[in-house]
């Protein structure tokens, strides 16, 4: 890991390798427009583990910093998956200190269950409380601010 660093700074992040993974590789954000993930990325706390230049992987959660996270776009690239870089980019989330005393996580996953298990992430007990509002017609440019 010593080629290896963490960083919260968006200017060490390279928004147009975030971009390329998100739109063309996340089952969770086909086709999502550039200016989509750059706004995004400039309203979350974003974390990324890179070796040089390069993103390895990255997440970003999005809070008030007081009582609740959300956790998103959390991915390793293919080329480094199954060397524990995601396990190492979670526990890094969970530790940062404007995240601590945090009274609700959530996430969305497809197929990480195991992987957030490990954090004490559970499916939720109580779902009838849960609700969601979604719009999966696509990203509409016309509404994103650059």
């Amino acid at each position: 890991m010593s080629d290896l660093q963490f960083t919260t700074d968006l200017s060490k992040i390279d928004v147009l390798q975030v971009h390329d993974f998100l739109a063309h590789h996340a089952y969770w954000s086909p086709n999502i427009p550039l200016a989509t993930v750059r706004q995004s990325m400039q309203n979350s706390l974003c974390f990324a583990l890179l070796r040089g230049e390069k993103v390895v992987a990255f997440a970003r959660v999005i809070t008030d910093q007081a009582t609740f996270a959300y956790l998103a776009d959390v991915f390793v690239i293919s080329a480094e998956r199954g060397n524990g870089f995601g396990k190492q980019l979670i526990a890094h989330i969970l530790a940062h200190p404007s995240l601590q005393g945090l009274r609700r996580w959530t996430l969305f996953t497809q197929d990480a269950h195991t992987l957030y298990e490990q954090f004490g992430f559970v499916t939720s007990p109580n779902p009838e409380r849960f609700m969601s509002r979604s719009d999966f017609n696509g990203y509409p440019e016309s509404t994103v601010r650059v």
